[in-house]
Order: structure tokens, then sequence, then C-alpha cells
């Protein structure tokens, strides 16, 4: 009996440090992460080392490659960790069915704020994400197309889905310069952003 219990205690004690293990892993991968974004964003990918990023991160260049192979690896991670708080931010913004009642300048900071926050906290997410986002974009287009038929049943089709596209054009045009930015001039483009798009959607094509 005093055997078994010894063996179940042993048991329970190698799972333990298995799972801190795991979480330790899980934190240093983080912490790799955060500071290739943020050394990626200061100098580019280009000029970006890995022993940069593994001084950045507080750990030896030895250390680093225990998790991650290259630079290349660790922009492929770093790529969709950023899609998939895109897609957040993104749900953030359309994922709510009362958002079509909102009147139409309400409407356009609920989509834009969020996008603009992350675009804003992630300088280099745009780059990094690349060709992996297109799919993401697209959904963006269609998204708000949803939006335009929701709130306008009687347009045309095809001027809904033009209307759409047009929108996010204007976004995806005027968010590198939101990003460069300082305050208070980003906040200012950030209004000029909502008030072109309120004045092209609230045309009869549009909202």
């Amino acid at each position: 009996m005093k055997r078994e219990y010894e063996r179940s205690l042993a048991f329970v004690k190698g799972r333990c440090t298995v799972v801190k293990r795991q979480a330790r892993g899980r934190q240093r991968i983080r912490e790799i992460l955060d500071a290739a974004l943020a050394q990626f964003a200061e100098t580019g990918y280009e000029k970006t080392s890995t022993n940069a990023i593994a001084a950045r991160a507080g750990m030896s260049p030895g250390s680093l490659y225990q998790y991650f192979p290259n630079k290349e690896a660790i922009a492929d991670a770093l790529s969709q960790r950023l899609l998939d708080e895109l897609r957040e931010a993104h749900a953030a913004a359309f994922d709510d069915t009362a958002v079509t009642e909102l009147p139409l300048p309400d409407l356009v900071s609920r989509v834009v704020d969020p996008l603009v926050s992350f675009h804003v906290t992630h300088p280099g997410a745009k780059v990094l994400i690349g060709e992996r986002g297109q799919p993401l974009h697209t959904g963006v287009a269609d998204r708000v197309a949803a939006l335009l038929r929701a709130r306008s049943s009687e347009s045309p089709d095809d001027d809904v889905r033009r209307s759409s596209a047009v929108a996010v054009q204007i976004v995806a045009a005027l968010m590198g310069g939101i990003v460069a930015a300082p305050e208070p001039e980003r906040s200012a483009l950030v209004h000029e952003l909502k008030r072109a798009l309120t004045g092209y959607l609230n045309q009869p094509a549009g909202l």
C-alpha cells in the first residue's frame, strides 16, 4: 500500500514538473515574440538578427534556439499571433447584431477604432502578416458589405459590394499615416478618416 502511494505521489510530482516546464516554455516563447515584434518595428525585418532578439528578450542566443531555429521561424510564429489578434479586432468591430442599428457616425467608430488600436499597437503587423492576411482582408470587405445590406436593403448588390470595397481601401490607404503620426496628429487623422467614411457611406450607394 505504501509503495503504491509513493508511486502515485511520484507520478503527481512528475506531472506537476512537466506542467511547470510547459508553462515556462510558453512564457519564454511569448517573451521572444514580444522582443521580436519590438525589434522588427525598431530596425526592420532585414536588419534584425536573432542575437538582437535574444538580447531584447533577456536571454542568450543559445536559449532562443531552443525554441526557434532561425529568424524566419520567429517571424512565422509572430505573424500567426498577430493574425489571431487581428481576427479578434475584427470580431470586436463586427460581432454584434445591434451594430447595424447604430447611427452611421457611431457605426463607423465601432468598426474603425479596434482596427486603429491594433495597428497602432503593432506598427509592423502589416508587413509581417503579409499574404497570410489576404483572406482576412477579403472577409472584412464581405462583413462591411453585410452591414451595408442590413442598413440599406434596397441598394443594388453590385453597389453595396463596390461601396464596401472602397470603404476598406480608404481605411487601408490612411492607416499607415495614422500609425506613423504622433499625438495629437494621430487622433486628428483618425477623426478625418471617420469623417471621410461617414460622408462616403452616407451617399445613396452606401448607407
